[in-house]
């Protein structure tokens, strides 16, 4: 198993490496002998995320003719795919061609030869991050109201595991007489009654202890009932741990125990604290989760779920601290290992960046009646519903899909981002070609409130559009003093709903929670969670273990259904708009499940009933059309940039310089003003002279957003391409999970 699972994370690997080997810059386009060199887009706007007003530096070499550079103005359609954090520009105009050496007959001619080359029918490609990182940005239309309240969280010096159950134990009996499992727990967890003792499977060895609450400690001995139980065929996936290992694990984690939701911060040793240039804050080296000290106030930071929480030592107490966070977060440099949490910080160019991208909707147009006909909505038992507080609506607690009764005989379902209606809670379904008002009252502080994200109208071809944005997985846009983030969760608590069948096992249905149980950490942002949740449709009890990230998250899974013996066990990759598997994943906001080696959206279980215009016009790579052939290339002409006054500038890594149709004559950098590392020095020199200030400002701006996109998307490249290249900043993957 173990082998399969390594090929499908190395072939998730190479399809993705690919793909961000399709989106380099510049590309080369060639028609007759001519060559058209055009640089990365530089935007002025992005109406709606459906239109692109932008401007590109280019080079054109005719034909036994000399090189001359240009700046061209166009406008173009966009398509976004999610999934893949991509964006197709086509339908593109022309608006203007400017050629800062050639006078205005020489320009005419080379504009028609422009024109001829950069056909509309040529398709270009740039990640989202590129896009997104160039695009003016603007101050959302809404945000949301969260809970901020701070979990429960425990730090650890040693490996720990955190024992997670969600809301007080629930206890149900086996088949084996005296041995009881708890439902509601993150790892398999059994009491034998006779001794009241409880025995936890930590997934190398069992631990006892007389209590949840009580001191957990190696046991080499198990009850024979637990033994017994291992051989009946619904609890199949207790074999391989029996026998119980006679020694302990080199690493035994100490247990924590918390029936509230909480975080987990371990240390490898004692907490190794190194300073970041430039300011006054040190960040821990030696644990995988994000924890920082300010030598400033004298306190230590810590994020989890897009939130900061402060403490004055690591025993607490923790409160809320995005609202004030110290102003040297927004000065770490770039270059720091620690850089990657400037996604969290307000007012940061990253956590703009975020925004936006949370915001950017997709869209699918479905056949109504073949999408109908897919839903079957179950329930166990007869269908039970709750009021959503501050409105007259009410929603489904014992099923997996999110099923709303809007009025009396008026029901709504939301599946895998799709509306649909019906008279009854069972059905028939038909799909909506619109949604009521209401719903979009629905408050944060529903286990519902996800589906206000996702919208549906009626085409006029007959179709029906939906369209969903972050939110609907999770991921929300909040307002802080100092800027607009992004945060994972809506930080509110929902009790699970638990039925009980006249006979078998209780059904446990939980619901998504902000907060996990952090561990483990391979990856440069976020953590991992431990999660135990049951699905009755697919019929499993699983527990896994999800890394969350500023783009997403990934998983490895394993779980069991003591009722059918069901067992999966896999690895997968889930971003705010979809996921990459290498088994199963299951989105618990969505219900998007992703088979083996597949990458899925919440649209995909559609199929063929989905149009996905940006998976329909997807063309990466080399082009090839009737006017010749498109592809990335590599120039030797430096990193060309079309600056606003219509010329062309190139960044030769130590001062921009003015490209025009002769050899540039490079002046002083002295004095000019500095850019990071991406634009090197900020001067400017051209071959009349320095450039103004405005355009040295300019310049340097477009540089920085140039090289923070290319780094974001190596970023989201790497992250759902199975983590190839990502480094741990420290040694916690050591010290917790990394065991696993």
């Amino acid at each position: 198993m173990r082998s399969t699972l390594l090929c499908a994370c190395l072939l998730v690997s190479l399809v993705a490496s690919a793909r961000a080997e399709d989106l380099r810059w510049p590309v080369q386009m060639t028609n007759e002998g001519s060559v058209l060199t055009l640089y990365q887009p530089q935007v002025q706007s992005w109406a709606q995320y459906k239109t692109l007003d932008f401007r590109t530096a280019f080079s054109l070499k005719p034909k036994g003719g000399k090189e001359v550079v240009g700046v061209t103005y166009m406008k173009a359609a966009t398509d976004v795919d999610m999934d893949k954090h991509s964006v197709l520009i086509h339908e593109r105009t022309i608006e203007k061609i400017n050629f800062p050496s050639l006078d205005a007959s020489q320009s005419e001619a080379m504009g028609k030869l422009v024109r001829s080359i950069l056909t509309p029918d040529r398709i270009l490609t740039l990640t989202l991050e590129q896009v997104v990182a160039c695009t003016p940005k603007e101050a959302p239309a809404t945000t949301v109201q969260v809970n901020n309240d701070p979990p429960v969280i425990f730090v650890s010096k040693r490996p720990t595991i955190l024992l997670q159950v969600d809301g007080k134990p629930v206890q149900a009996k086996t088949s084996q007489e005296n041995l009881e499992f708890v439902v509601n727990a993150s790892y398999p967890l059994f009491q034998d009654v006779p001794s009241k003792a409880y025995y936890l499977y930590d997934g190398l060895e069992w631990q006892k202890a007389p209590a949840l609450e009580g001191t957990w400690a190696f046991t080499g001995t198990i009850p024979g009932s637990i033994a017994t139980l291992a051989r009946d065929t619904s609890w199949v996936a207790l074999k391989g741990a029996v026998p119980a290992p006679t020694r302990a694990n080199a690493k035994l984690p100490q247990v924590f125990y918390s029936d509230r939701i909480a975080e987990l911060i371990v240390f490898e040793g004692e907490p190794a604290l190194k300073p970041i240039k430039g300011t006054s804050l040190q960040y821990a080296a030696n644990t995988n989760s994000d924890v920082f000290f300010c030598g400033a106030d004298k306190k230590y930071y810590f994020l989890t779920a897009g939130r900061w929480f402060s403490a004055t030592g690591f025993s607490g107490p923790w409160t809320f601290a995005t609202a004030s966070l110290p102003a040297d977060f927004a000065k770490i440099p770039v270059s720091s290992p620690a850089s990657a949490i400037l996604a969290f910080v307000p007012g940061t160019d990253q956590a703009k960046d975020a925004v936006m991208i949370a915001q950017i909707p997709t869209t699918v147009e479905v056949n109504a009646a073949e999408a109908a006909k897919q839903v079957n909505i179950t329930y166990s038992g007869e269908p039970k519903f709750e009021p959503i507080e501050s409105t007259t609506m009410s929603y489904a607690v014992n099923t997996t899909e999110k099923v709303i009764l809007v009025s009396p005989g008026v029901y709504y379902a939301c599946v895998q981002g799709i509306w649909f209606v019906a008279t009854a809670p069972t059905g028939p379904w038909t799909t909506a070609t619109s949604v009521p008002a209401a719903i979009y009252t629905i408050p944060s502080s529903s286990p519902v409130y996800n589906v206000t994200y996702v919208t549906q109208v009626a085409t006029t071809s007959g179709m029906v559009a939906a369209s969903c944005t972050a939110g609907y997985s999770g991921v929300y846009v909040v307002s802080q003093p100092s800027g607009v983030i992004i945060v994972s969760g809506s930080g509110y608590y929902y009790p699970p709903y638990y039925y009980y069948p006249p006979y078998g096992y209780p059904i446990y249905y939980p619901y998504a929670v902000t907060y996990g149980m952090y561990a483990y950490h391979p990856y440069p942002y976020g953590g991992v969670a431990y999660h135990a949740s049951y699905n009755p449709n697919t019929g499993m009890y699983a527990r896994s273990a999800t890394a969350y990230g500023a783009y997403g998250s990934k998983t490895v899974a394993q779980g069991y259904n003591p009722s059918t013996g069901t067992y999966a066990r896999g690895a997968s990759v889930s971003t705010p708009y979809g996921s990459r598997s290498a088994a199963q994943a299951y989105n618990p906001y969505t219900g998007t499940g992703a088979a083996t080696r597949q990458g899925s959206s919440p649209y995909a279980q559609w199929g063929t009933t989905a149009v996905s215009h940006g998976g329909q016009t997807a063309q990466a790579g080399h082009i090839t059309t009737a006017g010749g052939t498109t592809g990335a290339v590599k120039t030797g002409s430096g990193d060309m940039y079309a600056a606003k006054d219509g010329n062309v500038y190139k960044n030769t890594g130590s001062g921009w310089e003015q490209a025009g149709g002769s050899s540039p004559q490079p002046k002083s950098t002295a004095g000019a003003p500095q850019a990071t590392a991406a634009a090197s020095a900020g001067a400017t020199s051209a071959k009349s002279g320095a450039a103004p200030s405005a355009n040295t400002q300019e310049l340097n701006r477009e540089a920085q957003n140039r090289q923070r996109g290319s780094a974001q998307s190596q970023q989201y490249q790497g992250w759902s391409g199975g983590g190839s290249g990502q480094a741990a900043r420290g040694g916690g993957a050591r010290a917790g999970g990394g065991r696993r």
